[in-house]
């Protein structure tokens, strides 16, 4: 989520503001639902998305208006962090349902609790499987199926298999913001992550690392970048050898293809 300016602002004070109004599990399952719900209706509901961001409007009607409008469909906790969303400025008015998207993932990975890194694990998993099997691919993304029938799938995929809030991550991953269901869930694996102050790095590898090499790889780049890392781990046949790490921005290619691509450079000149 890239926000600027007064959304980026007031997305950071409501983060601040969840916490309270999650309660248990349950209940946090429950808020991101309702924040998803209202995301969604905004982003369909033009005309009142720019009422309730246009700071003209005194804060007390558009906190009425979504009273009226959401008050009997999500659970209080929800309408609380909507009321409080109207209340505030954004720069773009398509801010603040990606806020409330950005809110009911947060909400959904405290509502995994101590299954948090399961959690990204999984979505992790899911996201590999989309792209490595066309039909499932082809299926998510075919405009002719209703999004009941695609979260229907998936339900049918990950029941029993996966935490219930990997499976609705990957149900509002088909509907969200987000231009594939695979950006989506990589998105939504960055936000579990980041909740718990984590950093995310793709890592690929010739053969299946041991748990001791994994924990020693983990240590490394946590002590490289200064927090602690969740790791991607790929097997990829076309690794020749050594390791290649995809962390945010940066890329530490130690593969030996790599090194004989640095010494063919060097050898031409």
């Amino acid at each position: 989520m890239d926000l600027r300016g007064a959304s980026a602002d007031s997305a950071a004070v409501l983060t601040d503001e969840l916490g309270g109004n999650l309660g248990d599990s349950t209940s946090a399952a429950t808020v991101a639902d309702g924040l998803f719900t209202i995301a969604s209706t905004l982003r369909s509901e033009a005309a009142l998305r720019r009422f309730v961001t246009d700071a003209s409007i005194p804060a007390e009607a558009k906190k009425g208006l979504v009273g009226e409008v959401f008050g009997s469909r999500v659970a209080a906790g929800a309408l609380t962090v909507l009321t409080s969303a109207v209340g505030r400025r954004w720069t773009a008015p398509r801010d603040l349902a990606d806020t409330l998207e950005h809110l009911s993932v947060v909400a959904l990975v405290k509502a995994a609790g101590t299954d948090s890194g399961r959690l990204a694990d999984e979505l992790f998993a899911f996201a590999q499987a989309v792209k490595d099997n066309p039909e499932l691919r082809d299926a998510l993304s075919d405009p002719a199926r209703s999004a009941g029938d695609k979260g229907g799938l998936i339900a049918a995929l990950l029941g029993g298999k996966a935490l219930p809030s990997t499976i609705t991550l990957a149900q509002q991953a088909l509907s969200g913001s987000y231009r594939t269901v695979s950006v989506a869930l990589a998105a939504y694996q960055r936000t579990a992550a980041e909740v718990h102050g984590e950093g995310v790095a793709t890592v690929r590898v010739a053969r299946e690392l041991t748990d001791a090499e994994t924990r020693r790889l983990a240590d490394v780049l946590s002590a490289q970048y200064g927090r602690p890392v969740h790791l991607n781990l790929l097997v990829d046949p076309t690794v020749l050898g050594g390791i290649r790490v995809e962390i945010g921005d940066d890329v530490i290619d130690g593969t030996v293809a790599s090194r004989l691509d640095d010494a063919r450079r060097k050898i031409s000149g």
